[in-house]
């Protein structure tokens, strides 16, 4: 098969994969709403008001005492992950129940609302806000990761890019080796003909 032949092949093969990476790699170079959809979002914290003792111990290797809306939070590393617990007692704190726990939330969106608004509904730890956006909550470390449609049509971008076109991370892996692959050689031939080509045309002395 001449090599022009195999280079039109790949090239049509290619043609979808090229206009996905086109798009997406100007994307990613412009960032549109990259720095509202990957907020970092936070639990609002407060200066302390109250000392406490608090014993030493093995197996914590970080302690981290915080005051929130619902009061001070006990936030202890273990070989086997993070333990919230209440200060006073050093048991595990009880979680609040949905008014309260809600307001955590409300009380973190405060100076973010344009893009949060308030909590809607909540189904144990997630909650949606008005304005559409999902929030976890992670109690064992009191962090939050929120979520919205632009968050999801940059993963999906980023996915298009990536060539994960498939749920199925195996198959993506093999699409990916064998775009990279292709498109490689897809180079190679295009050389080759460039360079045959100038030979063909240098005139014979």
């Amino acid at each position: 098969m001449k090599s022009k032949r195999i280079h039109r092949i790949i090239g049509l093969l290619l043609v979808l994969p090229v206009i996905g990476w086109t798009f997406t790699g100007i994307v990613f170079f412009i960032k549109p709403g990259y720095q509202a959809a990957y907020d970092q979002l936070a639990v609002k914290t407060y200066p302390l008001e109250k000392s406490f003792i608090i014993p030493e111990s093995k197996e914590w290797t970080e302690v981290r005492l915080l005051k929130t809306i619902l009061g001070y939070h006990l936030l202890v590393k273990t070989k086997n992950g993070f333990e919230h617990l209440d200060p006073i007692s050093l048991q595990s704190k009880e979680i609040p129940a949905g008014v309260a726990l809600n307001s955590l939330f409300n009380d973190s969106f405060l100076n973010k609302s344009d893009r949060y608004g308030q909590v809607i509904s909540r189904n144990n730890f997630k909650v949606i806000t008005s304005k559409g956006i999902e929030v976890s909550l992670n109690w064992e470390r009191l962090t939050l990761r929120q979520k919205g449609e632009d968050t999801r049509l940059i993963n999906t971008l980023y996915k298009i890019h990536y060539l994960q076109w498939t749920p199925y991370k195996g198959i993506n892996q093999y699409m990916g080796i064998i775009g990279l692959i292709l498109l490689m050689t897809l180079t190679l031939f295009g050389l080759k003909i460039y360079i045959s080509g100038r030979h063909k045309n240098t005139p014979i002395k």
